[in-house]
């Protein structure tokens, strides 16, 4: 295994950087008209707008089209762009725009699917937000459309994009930190005692369209819990925060430990804080995969006090037998293990020490790091305009984005079947559990039709 010396570190930071190095010249430099990338956006609340900032950063990317069924996002977007822009409720009738080059999906994650495969059969290159699908077999469909119609095609797990986590996965590759026995990622938000709270069903707002924005999802009455940011409490359009926020989180430890996939996966968690409010999803929940290499993974939701922990602020812990390193959103840290050299009098050998011996031991050195940077989405929106250009894979393509999100959707389903799940990675399946496997996917509502069939059904 590696050890990793001052010198070696700063290299590995450096080809990191190197490897988004056309970014940063790219972001700099502004382009003739010709070279402009015509876009539209479908979903501009909440994570639209924050997209939509992001691209609007690059200075060849051209925003001719608004798509949202929220009327006041739609105007609100409008003045942010400040030109004008053709306008729509109807995402078909965007991706149908003359000279339209790529869209901008971030609406609900249980639209996501149809939206994609859509544009890429419309011929448009796609940036989708994260989680990618609802749903395994949502996601390999939408792998199976961006190939088969040669799309360039960019997930928004951005941190894929961010320079200091392109350094902190190659540190942690190379052996950094010697064998990686454990991942752990965290979700600590204290929502007692009233959550989301519990307001009524009533008739939709004039100013949206609720039966489209159900879509392929079952119909319910209209409330207010089940739109805009807290619709991520309800499985009919989210996996929860397993999957919103889960899915950054197991994306890196996908990236550090040059892995894809889970062997397989258990969950327990539920509704333990006493929350009285309308949601689905647990407040409380602990996911455990195994990786190839034997390396333990866990995801920890905790409706509770954010008190101090290993390190105040962690959202992952990558522990190696030579140290830990600590990833945080905007910089890591890496702590060496403590060296204890296994030494003993000469002449009155400490029973004591010598009893326990075993777990002490001198460990190779490694120095302590903290590395700060940023996790900017606009560094991904670049990277996606100049694949867009290049036809080249971008830093988050569809496949791997697709098996980062699955690994979380895999938790969701271990949950709901209190099983320890064998997963067959190639056939997108569970061996050892076949009521499991009917959870991979789920019945469209009318007219709506499920996209074609995954691979290995």
């Amino acid at each position: 295994m590696k050890t990793w010396n001052r010198r070696e570190f700063s290299k590995a930071v450096v080809l990191a950087t190197a490897a988004s190095a056309s970014t940063a010249a790219s972001r700099a430099r502004v382009l003739g008209a010709n070279d402009r990338v015509r876009l539209g956006f479908i979903g501009l609340g909440n994570r639209g707008d924050q997209v939509l900032d992001a691209f609007l950063e690059q200075p060849d990317a051209e925003v001719v089209a608004l798509c949202d069924l929220f009327a006041p996002y739609v105007e609100f977007a409008a003045r942010k762009i400040g030109h004008p822009t053709q306008r729509f409720q109807d995402y078909r009738r965007l991706i149908e725009v003359d000279g339209l080059d790529a869209v901008v999906i971030s609406t609900p994650d249980h639209w996501h699917a149809l939206q994609t495969i859509h544009a890429c059969e419309a011929g448009k290159d796609v940036y989708v937000e994260k989680p990618l699908s609802l749903c395994v077999a949502e996601g390999r469909a939408m792998v199976e459309a961006v190939r088969r119609h040669g799309r360039v095609c960019q997930v928004g797990i951005h941190r894929r994009s961010a320079e200091f986590c392109r350094a902190a996965a190659a540190l942690v590759r190379e052996g950094g930190l010697g064998k990686v026995t454990v991942a752990r990622a965290f979700h600590i938000q204290n929502e007692w005692p009233k959550g989301i709270g519990n307001p009524p069903d009533t008739d939709p707002p004039t100013e949206l369209d609720w039966e489209t924005w159900l879509g392929p999802a079952p119909r319910v009455p209209y409330n207010l819990n089940r739109t805009f940011y807290r619709f991520r409490w309800f499985y009919g359009y989210s996996g929860g925060q397993l999957t919103n926020f889960g899915v950054h989180y197991l994306d890196f430890i996908h990236w550090a430990l040059g892995q894809e996939a889970p062997l397989r996966v258990t969950a327990l968690g539920g509704k333990f804080a006493g929350i009285e409010d309308n949601r689905e999803i647990p407040d409380t929940l602990e996911v455990l995969w195994e990786y190839p290499g034997q390396t333990l993974v866990t995801f920890s939701q905790f409706n509770a006090s954010a008190g101090p922990w290993s390190l105040p602020g962690c959202e992952i812990e990558l522990r190696g037998t030579r140290g830990t390193l600590y990833l945080f959103g905007n910089r890591f840290e890496v702590v060496p293990d403590a060296i204890t050299p296994n030494e003993f009098p000469a002449r009155r050998p400490d029973r004591r020490a010598y009893e326990r011996g075993w777990r002490t031991g001198e460990k190779p050195q490694i120095e302590p790091r903290k590395v700060t940077g940023s996790g900017d989405t606009a560094y991904h929106a670049r990277n996606f305009l100049d694949c867009v250009k290049s036809r080249a894979r971008c830093h988050c393509d569809i496949e791997m984005g697709h098996r980062s999100t699955t690994a979380t959707l895999l938790g969701n389903i271990a949950l709901q079947t209190r099983a320890v799940l064998d997963w067959d990675a190639q056939r997108e399946q569970f061996p050892n559990h076949p009521e499991a496997n009917r959870l991979l996917r789920y019945s469209y509502r009318a007219p709506y039709q499920f996209p074609s069939a995954p691979r290995g059904s």
